[in-house]
């Protein structure tokens, strides 16, 4: 194996990027980059048991596109990779959603590489996305966020693992790709809009950091992907220190609001005609200020970006002067009000400050009934009048957009089932439960505080509080999981653990089944690509 090869081997095990198991999407724009990451990947196969396969994505902005396809499609079938294609309007898509070309670039390939990896996955397998970003792409996109006024994150630049998606190349310099894929054989494209000074990160590719290679420091790009190291750590840990900070300080108020057309990440979609669909949003934070402000400047600041985040759609358009804006209007005396973008309306009361969103027409959660047969769709929605609340009476359908489609029926003893031997499968998306050991109403929403499980056969319980704790769940994604309830008594943690009092026994009579299909968290597509 040559020396390059070892190279990122290490690299990738440093991260543990790459597991048993694993399936992985690598994105083939037919590039030096990514060729080299392919043949490499294609290599590592031997060592570690996964399966790889290509994705090829078509921006049509060039009309020698078809040939980078072709190519990339032939290297595959000598390299025993399957390949898919997917075509995008790029330059549509990025008018369309006021973006520019490169970002409207980004989500259409992420969502090419999740579209892949829904149709090829497996059970059991962990989904990751492989892109070839290396470590000049890491220093010009440092350089990039530094010209802007970024702060740590963006200086930290390009990262070697960020949730599903891994760059097993950031450890290479574009010279070492190059003689790698010379000594190999290894042919490639050559994209011509990269030899054009239109986009920021080409002028810095072109001018900027090449002089400062030749004419400040040699090994400029290397140096620059140390300190990005020593910046992540240090992000890492103010991000840790963040998170506990604003789970003491800031208290979260929820509606829910109809999604306009084409709005559709993070909706909870309504089946049924006549119903339009909704998403769950945060509508409101409450700021314990004067405990906050007890905290150093660097950590009350990053708390109140954090508020922001959770308000906004897009983090581009927060600044800096948002942040001084909250600060001067906690430690201002009287109560006193500001706007911010997006129709944030921020005002202190006593020791409180407030943000609340524009209320775009708040309404109560809807679910859904959807039963098996089509012979009794009438009159099969049910509403309810609690936020976030979905009752339960099987056999139906809940489709939350993000955590999958929720299907519940009920089954009769002896309905599949060996009763002796209690073999019922394990999977960790389909739960059964004794459905006659409900003592309220079955439902399905978000966490409440006094929730709990239990968690042995002697009936010892556990907070889902401490649950989610000690299973390392993030906050947000703790706020958002919609989890299946017996009043405060929980069956169900998707994706986690059930509760031991509503196991099947070989007294049960009716079982419930609950499937959990698609979704960023559930079901058969476990995986979140950024």
């Amino acid at each position: 194996m040559s020396t390059t090869y070892n190279k990122v081997k290490r690299f990738l095990d440093k991260y543990r990027m790459i597991e048993a198991g694993d399936l992985v999407a690598a994105g083939v724009s037919g590039g030096a980059d990514s060729v080299c990451l392919l043949h490499i990947l294609c290599l590592l196969r031997e060592e570690i048991r996964f399966r790889l396969l290509a994705v090829h994505v078509d921006h049509g902005v060039r009309s020698d596109s078809a040939a980078d396809a072709s190519y990339v499609e032939a290297l595959c079938r000598r390299l025993a990779v399957p390949f898919y294609l997917q075509k995008v309007d790029m330059n549509g898509y990025a008018a369309e959603h006021r973006l520019s070309a490169e970002e409207a670039g980004r989500i259409l390939r992420y969502e090419a590489f999740a579209k892949a990896l829904w149709e090829q996955k497996r059970e059991g397998e962990r989904c990751k996305s492989a892109v070839a970003h290396n470590c000049n792409d890491r220093a010009e996109t440092m350089l990039f966020h530094m010209f802007r006024g970024s702060g740590l994150r963006g200086l930290a630049s390009i990262q070697p693992v960020r949730g599903a998606v891994i760059r097993p190349l950031l450890c290479l310099q574009r010279k070492e790709i190059e003689e790698y894929l010379a000594q190999e054989g290894l042919h490639y494209c050559k994209d011509s809009t990269n030899d054009e000074d239109t986009y920021t990160r080409n002028r810095i590719r072109h001018h900027i950091l090449p002089y400062a290679e030749k004419e400040i420091c040699a090994g400029a790009a290397a140096h620059m992907g140390e300190l990005a190291e020593i910046l992540s750590e240090t992000e890492r840990y103010l991000e840790g220190q963040t998170r506990k900070l604003y789970e003491m300080c800031v208290q979260e108020e929820y509606m829910q609001e109809e999604c306009v057309q084409g709005e559709c990440a993070g909706t909870v979609q309504i089946i049924g005609e006549g119903i339009r669909p909704v998403k769950t949003v945060v509508q409101s934070l409450c700021i314990q200020s004067k405990l906050l402000l007890m905290e150093d400047p660097v950590l009350y600041k990053r708390v109140l970006l954090a508020c922001l985040e959770r308000l906004t759609p897009h983090r581009k358009d927060i600044t800096g002067q948002h942040v001084a804006d909250l600060v001067c209007l906690m430690t201002k005396g009287g109560s006193k009000e500001i706007s911010l973008p997006y129709g944030i309306r921020a005002y202190k009361e006593y020791d409180r400050l407030y943000l609340n969103r524009k209320d775009k027409g708040a309404i109560r959660s809807v679910g859904v009934k959807e039963p098996e047969d089509a012979a009794s769709a009438a009159g099969c929605m049910a509403v309810s009048d609690s936020s976030h609340v979905y009752e339960i009476e099987p056999p139906m359908k809940i489709r939350l957009t993000g955590e999958g489609i929720f299907v519940f029926r009920l089954l009769e003893k002896g309905a599949g089932f060996i009763e002796k031997e209690q073999n019922i499968p394990r999977n960790r998306y389909t739960k059964w439960f004794d459905y006659d050991k409900i003592t309220t109403s079955l439902i399905l929403r978000t966490r409440r505080q006094g929730d709990y499980l239990t968690i042995d056969g002697a009936m010892h319980t556990k907070s889902v509080k401490q649950y989610m704790i000690n299973e390392k769940i993030p906050k947000m994604q703790r706020d958002s999981m919609h989890l299946l309830a017996d009043g405060s008594h929980i069956l169900w943690i998707p994706g986690y653990r059930i509760s031991q009092k509503y196991k099947v026994e070989e007294s049960t009579e009716r079982i419930l089944e609950v499937r959990l299909e698609g979704g960023s968290d559930g079901g058969t597509n476990r995986s979140v690509v950024e």
